[in-house]
């Protein structure tokens, strides 16, 4: 046999008792800040604040020990691999393996806790991986992330776990190999790869390179290279005032590149705490502010919208409901380094997400993945003191990554564009290569008890070229088409909207992926509806154009009436298409690499081969009942469209005292005029009020002045930019520059006159 049996290692070592006090692992002696680092590392990773004779923590840790023991006895070192089945460079698997077996090694409960035989493994493991693989002065192919953050990130990790288990001479080859990989001056410029969430596992890797050999100097910089990630950005990587998040420059990443940065973030901040490099810069306030902002917006009943995920969102079923869990994991935890309000809300909030959260179940999920996170959600479900937050309601608009989320009771929406600044979609490493029009005004939406609608097999299965709310052209694509890691932006500056908060006006000036076609669309998100809109719809590829109404992953039925211009999905929703004839498909798609069959119902307007200036109107009722949607469709006055033409898009809804209108160009409808293409949003109350809501897409207005045909009394609330307003038979409204506010949404509250 040429694996390190079990036997050689009781040899070498002898056992340690089940439960014994780890080496390198008692209460820090002395002034020692390393010991308190490698204790709360220890404690924050790999869990910690459970009973381990008590279950779940009883079987998943026997679990984890089994798993070590394994790994242990299959080790097999060659000059090709550590494992028979693993060959190098192996980043992912070998260090992964050596990690869990650190993790079985320092916890408690695992039968091989402080079993210094184990350790002995890990060892030789590390440093034969680092001679073999990961050593100074070794070629760095492929792709640098293995290199400076994957593969030293876990070797580091189990290093650590073992304490002195590992020699000096195997540490300090170790950290030389990690100096060698990642030099200081690596943290030196926030440019590159070195920004936002690859910024935070850089100075992760450097805290444990400084941590394994009691450097100081190392722990310093690791903590002071973080600075640069708290401001808010205006351009590139990292985090908007307006809640967006981004990595890649151009893809919005909150269920990615964010949820690691916030895990990574929670974790250097507990870890730091009470040490002499404890995180004290006052722009960190920013980082838990993004909890709400930022990552609470894009979760909805435990699990992360797609929308913001990337090109991750096909890597496993169900992986949205993954995602939720690590957001909501960090939050709890970084809920230990924020204020006691803060705590209180946002042990509420996931709370709230883990019970509403039927389809894959938080705290069962937990059980396999955080012990420590699993610990944590158990003691907050079982606290009575501590309410459930219910899903919020209103709207959220997050111009900066052209991505909008809608809450009303019963029903959530988020919408995914494309812009001159976002990319159509994200693909690299292999993965998401059919993704091109998830940019292309993708409308998700989930009602009561449709939480697996885009989990369960969706991208594995779903026809790519008709994803629910698109505009596109079908001529095919290849696979991978554009370029990678995001760089798919089209020309369209017009991508964005104005809220007040509750409603919202959303357009996109559409430049088809791979295609000539070019297209305007507008969604306006009201209490039961969502209006929408499309014009100017053209191309010239020799094929289709179609919107894609709806593609529901579902077996309900369907029922249509064509002459009333309604269609109803049961246990969905319904659909009103006055003047449009609606195509219709149900089949069953069969993909993914283990392929499964699913079953869609798909709803779509074709628009002809090569259309010019073509058009839309559809109204998408989540969750209405049969009879709901035929009332609706019964109305045409509910909602009135003003106008739908590649220069103006409108509605006016008189039962919520709602006007719209996006001006692709100055001009003048329902009342409303504009002196330069901007969103604006009008909300009369009953009580003679009412809210002004403008906003500039394009992000290039140094003024615009707004004019509404509708006497007005005073303005009771004005907005910094607002330079002047008369008021009267008629309201007149100028602002100042718009340009600088990233398409945000400026309110102005008047006093209507009679």
């Amino acid at each position: 046999m040429n694996g390190y049996s079990r036997r050689i290692f009781l040899q070498l070592s002898g056992v340690a008792t089940a439960g014994a006090l780890i080496p390198g692992h008692a209460a820090p002696a002395g002034d020692d800040p390393f010991a308190l680092l490698r204790r709360r590392w220890r404690d924050v990773t790999a869990g910690s604040g459970f009973d381990p004779a008590a279950e779940p923590y009883l079987t998943r840790l026997a679990g984890l020990g089994a798993a070590a023991a394994g790994y242990r006895d299959a080790m097999a070192p060659t000059g090709a691999s550590l494992w028979p089945d693993l060959a190098f460079p192996s980043f992912t698997g070998t260090p992964a393996r050596l990690r869990t077996m650190a993790r079985a090694y320092a916890l408690p409960g695992t039968g091989l806790t402080g079993d210094v035989g184990l350790a002995a493994a890990v060892a030789t493991g590390v440093d034969h991986y680092r001679r073999h693989v990961y050593a100074a002065g070794a070629d760095p192919a492929g792709n640098w992330w293995d290199w400076q953050i994957g593969a030293p990130k876990k070797l580091l990790d189990a290093a650590v776990l073992i304490g002195p288990h590992l020699a000096e001479r195997q540490s300090r080859a170790l950290r030389d190999a990690v100096d060698h990989f990642l030099p200081e001056c690596r943290l030196d410029d926030y440019s590159g790869t070195s920004t936002g969430a690859n910024r935070v596992d850089l100075c992760t890797v450097t805290l444990l390179r400084a941590v394994l050999g009691s450097d100081p100097g190392k722990a310093a910089l690791a903590a002071s290279a973080l600075s640069p990630v708290f401001p808010y950005v205006h351009e590139g990587d990292g985090l908007y005032r307006d809640g967006s998040f981004l990595q890649h420059t151009s893809v919005p990443y909150q269920g990615g590149y964010g949820a690691v940065l916030l895990s990574g973030l929670a974790t250097l901040f507990a870890v730091l705490r009470g040490s002499p490099w404890e995180i004290t810069d006052p722009a960190r306030q920013i980082v838990l502010d993004a909890v709400e902002r930022s990552f609470a917006p894009v979760v909805h009943d435990g699990f992360c919208m797609d929308l913001v995920s990337g090109r991750g969102i096909g890597r496993q079923p169900y992986g949205d409901h993954r995602r939720g869990r690590e957001i909501a994991s960090s939050i709890l935890l970084l809920g230990e380094a924020a204020s006691a309000a803060e705590r209180t809300r946002w042990q509420a909030m996931v709370k709230g997400w883990a019970l509403r959260n039927t389809c894959k179940p938080m705290l069962k999920a937990a059980e396999g993945s955080d012990l420590g996170f699993h610990a944590r959600l158990a003691a907050i479900l079982d606290d009575d003191a501590i309410p459930a937050a219910d899903e919020p309601t209103g709207h959220r608009l997050m111009a900066m990554s052209a991505r909008a989320v809608h809450r009303r009771p019963g029903w959530c929406a988020g919408l995914s564009m494309a812009s001159y600044r976002i990319g159509h979609y994200e693909y690299g490493n292999g993965e998401n290569l059919r993704g091109w029009h998830t940019g292309s005004g993708m409308l998700y939406w989930w009602g009561e008890g449709h939480g697996d609608q885009y989990s369960d097999a969706f991208w594995a299965t779903v026809d790519p070229y008709r994803l629910p709310g698109t505009t596109v052209s079908t001529r095919r694509l290849a696979d991978g088409a554009g370029e990678e890691w995001g760089d798919t932006c089209p020309p369209g500056r017009w991508v964005g909207g104005a809220t007040d908060g509750t409603y919202a006006t959303v357009g996109q000036h559409l430049n088809g992926f791979g295609s000539t076609m070019e297209a305007f669309k507008s969604w306006f998100f009201l209490d039961d509806a969502v209006v929408c809109l499309g014009a100017g719809i053209t191309g010239g590829d020799g094929v289709p154009v179609e919107t894609i109404v709806d593609n529901r992953r579902t077996d309900a039925p369907l029922t249509v009436d064509g002459t009333e211009g309604w269609a109803h999905l049961e246990g969905h929703g319904g659909y009103v298409l006055p003047c449009a004839r609606l195509r219709t498909l149900r089949e069953e798609r069969t993909g993914g690499p283990d392929p499964v069959t699913r079953g869609y119902v798909t709803l779509w307007l074709d628009h002809g081969v090569d259309p010019a200036s073509a058009g839309y109107v559809y109204l998408l009722l989540p969750g209405a009942s049969l009879a709901e949607t035929r009332a609706r469709a019964a109305d045409p006055g509910w909602a009135r469209v003003l106008a739908n033409t590649a220069r103006r898009q409108g509605v006016q809804v008189p039962s919520l005292g709602i006007t719209a209108v996006n001006f692709w160009n100055d001009g003048a409808v329902g009342g409303l005029a504009a002196s330069a293409p901007c969103a604006v949003l009008v909300r009369e109350r009953a009580d003679g009020t009412a809210t002004l809501t403008v906003s500039d897409p394009r992000r290039e207005l140094s003024g615009l002045t707004v004019t509404w045909d509708r006497p007005v009394a005073e303005v009771l609330h004005g907005h910094p930019l607002l330079t002047g307003a008369e008021t009267g038979s008629g309201l007149t409204l100028a602002f100042g520059r718009l340009a600088d506010r990233g398409g945000g949404s400026q309110t102005v509250t008047v006093r209507l006159g009679r």
